[in-house]
């Protein structure tokens, strides 16, 4: 069994604070920022940033459905990290500053993948898929802090 990783980042036109208390706010902007691929979203502890529990499922392709249930956790300075209570998922939001009132916002999701031939069309196609989704949910981000 490998690791699959999937990173997407993106240049945001906002301080760094304001990008991640955005993020943070998984009880406010979170919700605004998700993209179709996102359901049944509801904050079950906490909302905004570490002891966060929050609950969605992710439609990563046309069948393939993943059920999270995310503990939100800040290790350091400008990174989230959420940690899936029902698989190896674990995706790390991290925002540094980029130039005078800009933000780099990086997402990295990790798992452990299947093996033989499954596995290797998930480490092939998966992260690419994931990635578009989290391009497209980075996107709506800016739109919401640039105002």
């Amino acid at each position: 069994m490998a690791q699959v990783e999937a990173t997407t980042e993106r240049i945001i036109a906002a301080d760094a604070e304001t990008v991640f208390d955005a993020l943070a706010d998984y009880s406010g902007t979170r919700a605004k920022v998700l993209t179709e691929h996102f359901s049944e979203y509801e904050v079950r502890e906490g909302g905004d940033g570490e002891g966060t529990l929050v609950h969605w499922k992710l439609q990563a392709t046309s069948k393939r459905v993943r059920d999270c249930l995310l503990e939100v956790t800040e290790p350091t300075d400008g990174q989230l990290v959420e940690k899936d209570r029902n698989s190896s998922m674990v995706t790390t939001w991290t925002v540094t500053p980029a130039g005078e009132g800009k933000s780099r916002a990086v997402v990295t999701t990790v798992w452990d993948g299947a093996g033989g031939v499954g596995g290797f069309f998930e480490r092939t196609f998966a992260p690419k898929g994931l990635g578009r989704i989290y391009d497209a949910l980075l996107a709506k981000l800016a739109d919401e802090v640039e105002k």
